[in-house]
């Protein structure tokens, strides 16, 4: 049912070849969703922290990308897992197990984790500009606004297409730092040593700062939505094949991110280290490669590959935001008028911040960014592995103890690290000198310990009481016997295919005659459904049929009256005019939303304008 999965315009809208159609091309249509999650280990957040540790230290950093990259993987994996054995994405299942407040909670860190990781995008993709076409940074801030257009393009391209612009991206990256690595020559066995474990004095907040910036907290939520993007077999061998394939998917593509992050820190270690060089801004690393590698290429390209990790990371965080907000709180609002949300919650601290401080604060902005998705990223990790250890949630495919030991060792220490992160920052602040920060560490105090008191709620309730009961959501089959009685000869019914649809089916076989005629109707309003209408064979489409059919059985074999369906596509209020006028109803039963003024911009309103239109009565159930 459409509200009802992640995703719904593309969920299983991509099918998968038959097992004897060989191993390369089921390989090829389960590979995808590990690319659109790959971007986010490669942002500009990353560059900041792998450019300051290679200048600063070398090589010997190299072993901590090499552990962020192995903790990435194994959670991504359990994301995977956790979407195609349930059906349900990382946010979905904690609206399921956690109570209204704490999911709620969850929701607005999670919102502030991605408008700090678009902060990042921000500054990154306007150093970018700045670099290749002399811009202005704080007018590049403003230019980055622009993406909106960019994002309004890409999402009619359908999944498939999404997939290949990422991944040509992801590949313009990659061949610029070959090229770099190749004009550095770095000396192969000291490149090498940096995989023995060592911390060198000073170094402990870089490698902090690299694997917060590198196991991102949106990216388990993202993942576990864009695998249910594939139409897999819905049985265990089927499930069993689904989280084979994306394991492949997921090494191949975050060991590419790994690759790129140990590219730019390795490049740093050869070009700045070696020169003794210290870089502390992104802007002054472009400057000097230049004159130390002796071609001007080198500067255009590694603003090139900056650029294009800016855009690609805003098109999956922008899709990361679409998942979180529907999956916490079933909220669907347009795409567009969501990137231009996050996206101007990005641009006014930025903006803010350059104009006051100028163009050597972007450094420090990228810092806080990291600090606060490192807030974050506890919240994601402890429930996925919770989730995915449960029996009764995962059956056969529960974690296995050795997965459980790895699991918890790995939240443990990005747990650890980010703590001592925050306690640092904390700590700098309230002792500071200076009396603006002195406050700012003193406001922030009690967010932490609120924070703390969640983070200790969501690791041990699992212990101390069972999970909730799963909500009652409505499913065919289950609308029971109910008893008619006698007003109106043809009742349309808007269906929605969620949890309003019993009360509202309740409703309508009351006000309908014992020989009436129920007409069943549902819109389908997704991207596909808008724009190809009846031609949209989309899940979307294919579920609401699905759904509308089920639903028809059930209630003719209850009760003694006709069942009509009818199916729209695009704008619900013209659709539900058209299909009521088209059947001649004398009587339409329909769920209201509960939302006006202000929310019916974000959301959309449907019963005004229907019962403006329809020339007969509109019964609203709330």
């Amino acid at each position: 049912m459409e509200s009802n999965v992640s995703l719904g315009e593309v969920h299983k809208s991509i099918s998968i070849p038959h097992k004897n159609k060989g191993i390369i091309r089921r390989l090829l249509a389960f590979g995808g969703p590990a690319y659109l999650v790959s971007v986010g280990y490669m942002d500009p957040g990353n560059w900041a922290t792998d450019l300051e540790g290679g200048a600063k230290f070398g090589y010997v950093l190299v072993w901590v990308l090499l552990m962020s990259n192995l903790m990435a993987l194994l959670l991504q994996t359990l994301s995977a897992r956790l979407g195609i054995v349930t059906g349900r994405d990382l946010a979905q299942a904690c609206r399921d197990h956690y109570a209204k407040p704490v999911t709620i909670a969850l929701w607005i860190l999670c919102e502030i984790a991605i408008i700090a990781c678009d902060l990042a995008e921000v500054l990154g993709t306007a150093i970018a500009i700045n670099l290749l076409f002399d811009i202005p940074l704080l007018w590049g801030v403003f230019i980055t606004a622009l993406d909106v257009l960019v994002l309004l393009a890409l999402q009619h391209l359908g999944m498939r297409k999404l997939e290949a612009v990422i991944l040509t991206l992801i590949l313009l990256i990659g061949f610029c730092f070959i090229f770099e690595i190749f004009l550095a020559r770095p000396e192969l066995p000291s490149v090498m040593s940096g995989f023995i474990p060592h911390l060198p004095s000073g170094s402990l907040v870089i490698a902090i700062g690299i694997i917060g910036a590198t196991v991102m907290p949106h990216n388990l939520y993202l993942h576990s939505a864009l695998v249910q993007t594939r139409e897999f077999d819905q049985t265990a061998d089927g499930k069993r094949d689904a989280c084979k394939y994306n394991l492949i998917d997921s090494f191949l593509a975050l060991n590419g991110a790994f690759f790129i992050n140990a590219a730019i820190l390795i490049l740093a270690g050869a070009v700045f280290f070696t020169q003794g060089k210290v870089v502390t801004e992104i802007q002054q690393a472009h400057e000097l490669l230049s004159p130390l590698l002796g071609t001007k290429m080198a500067g255009i390209l590694f603003a090139v590959a900056l650029l294009a990790s800016g855009q690609s990371s805003t098109i999956t965080g922008t899709i990361a935001g679409q998942i979180v907000m529907e999956g916490f709180l079933h909220w669907k609002i347009r795409p567009a008028l969501r990137r231009i949300i996050t996206r101007s919650l990005a641009i006014i601290p930025a903006a803010l911040v350059l104009s006051i401080f100028g163009d050597e604060s972007t450094l420090s902005l990228l810092i806080i960014s990291q600090v606060v998705l490192s807030m974050q990223l506890a919240f994601a990790i402890i429930p996925l592995v919770h989730f995915t250890s449960e029996r009764k949630l995962m059956g056969d495919f529960v974690n296995k103890l050795w997965v459980k030991v790895l699991a918890w060792i790995t939240a443990a220490i990005v747990l650890a690290l980010n703590i001592n992160l925050l306690i640092e920052k904390e700590s700098e602040a309230i002792a500071s000198a200076t009396p603006s920060h002195q406050l700012t560490g003193l406001i922030a105090l009690p967010f932490l310990v609120a924070i703390g008191f969640l983070l200790l709620y969501i690791l041990f309730k699992p212990w101390f009481r069972s999970t909730r009961a799963e909500k009652d959501i409505i499913s065919a089959g289950s609308l029971g016997v109910l008893t008619p009685s006698m007003k109106y000869s043809r009742v349309g019914v808007a269906i929605e295919g969620n949890d309003k649809d019993k009360g509202v089916i309740e409703q309508a076989l009351s006000l309908c005659a014992s020989h009436g005629t129920i007409v069943l109707i549902h819109i389908v309003t997704s991207a596909s459904g808008f724009f190809l209408r009846e031609r949209a064979r989309d899940a979307a489409s294919r579920q609401g049929e699905k759904y509308l059919a089920s639903l028809k059985q059930d209630l003719l074999s209850n009760h003694e009256i006709d069942i009509h369906t009818a199916i729209g596509f695009g704008s619900a209020p013209k659709e539900l005019i058209r299909i009521g006028k088209l059947e001649q109803i004398d009587l339409l039963v329909m769920a209201s939303h509960g939302h006006r003024g202000f929310k019916d911009l974000i959301f959309g309103t449907t019963v005004s304008p229907v019962r403006h239109a329809l020339n007969i009565p509109v019964f609203i159930v709330q």
